[in-house]
């Protein structure tokens, strides 16, 4: 299964598809924006993906108990709503982001909260959409997002299996298969031994669709062994710096951390290269000091071969060792100098 958002393709025998996260870290000051953006292609990232909605698109006004953030996260204290006015990127923003970003080579496209957002990135002629892990379960925003004939990547952070098939099913239907699922785990920061990444592999399988992570996790650690699970896309939160504050700087990667993540990624690409038997010519040449059979004492013609004059040693210029067996017992042809390795022609 492949993907092609804008001239990118994505999937199989092509590189990791590599997303840097803007979400709230632009701190509601448009030059940070910019200037975030700038890093990012700095560091190596091949899109920057925005989110898509204002407070009152995504919420309500509410500080009853059902909108009370209190589960044991980062934003506890706040309601919804006060979280997402202090998290939005100002629409009036996204088309000025999106040409800055691809004026640096930057792939530029965005989540959409609801149908609203959906029309107005439209107009912008975002090349692909990303879901939620928190929008998988809005399977009618879902369509209209899959109904634009872009490809749509869908994080799974808070799916059952159930959830994902839905979700799949949604955009099947509508008659826009070009889908990627992202493994992700919706904890913010998420701890390494929830991420199951082992799931990575399962999810193409099970939905033959290209697949990939989405990551909460610190470090690289966990994306960089998810591409070699078979991840194709893998996004990332980041940050110009941590010390800046803000609803998502805790689990976000700076700079430095994301450029070093990009060059693991490309490092684990080059070694998981293809399935493949053949030798190098460098590993040719190292056959040269695998065993073989050689001489390790003089042996006068006519005397027998034994164990004791003949024996399987480095380097690997004598007869193969299976050989040993056949030739133990046989006569030399002629005298055998120590050291010489052993030929067919030598023996009688």
């Amino acid at each position: 299964m492949e993907l092609k958002i804008g001239k990118r393709s994505i999937g199989h025998n092509h590189p990791v598809f590599i997303i840097a996260e803007l979400s709230a870290n632009h701190l509601q000051n448009f030059n940070l924006a910019v200037d975030t953006i700038k890093a990012m292609k700095k560091s190596g990232a091949d899109a920057v993906k925005l989110q898509t909605y204002t407070p009152d698109t995504i919420t309500i006004d509410s500080d009853n108990e059902y909108f009370q953030i209190g589960q044991g996260t980062l934003w506890d204290g706040k309601t919804l709503y006060q979280l997402y006015q202090e998290a939005f990127t100002p629409w009036e923003w996204q088309p000025k982001l999106k040409k800055i970003a691809e004026d640096l080579g930057l792939i530029c496209f965005s989540s959409p909260f609801d149908r609203t957002a959906v029309d107005f990135l439209e107009e912008m002629n975002v090349p692909a959409y990303k879901v939620a892990s928190f929008e998988i379960n809005d399977i009618p925003l879902i369509k209209y997002i899959a109904s634009k004939g872009k490809p749509v990547i869908i994080s799974t952070g808070i799916a059952t299996l159930a959830d994902i098939e839905e979700a799949v099913n949604a955009c099947v239907r509508i008659g826009n298969d070009q889908i990627a699922l992202l493994k992700c785990t919706s904890a913010y920061p998420a701890p390494l031994e929830e991420s199951n990444l082992r799931t990575i592999p399962n999810l193409a399988d099970t939905f033959n669709t290209v697949v990939g992570l989405s990551d909460h996790t610190l470090g690289i650690s966990a994306p960089v062994a998810s591409v070699a699970l078979g991840a194709k896309i893998i996004e990332k939160h980041f940050i110009l710096d941590r010390k800046m504050g803000g609803p998502d700087a805790a689990f976000s990667m700076e700079p430095d951390e994301f450029r070093s993540m990009v060059e693991a990624v490309r490092e684990v690409e080059k070694a998981l290269g293809t399935v493949n038997y053949d030798l190098t010519e460098k590993t040719k040449k190292s056959r040269e000091f695998s065993r073989s059979l050689f001489v390790v004492e003089d042996i006068r013609a006519g005397e027998s071969l034994t164990e004791e004059n003949v024996r399987s040693i480095r380097p690997g210029f004598g007869l193969h060792p299976r050989y040993l067996g056949q030739i133990i017992g046989k006569k030399a042809r002629t005298d055998i100098k120590k050291g010489t390795p052993l030929d067919w022609t030598l023996i009688e």
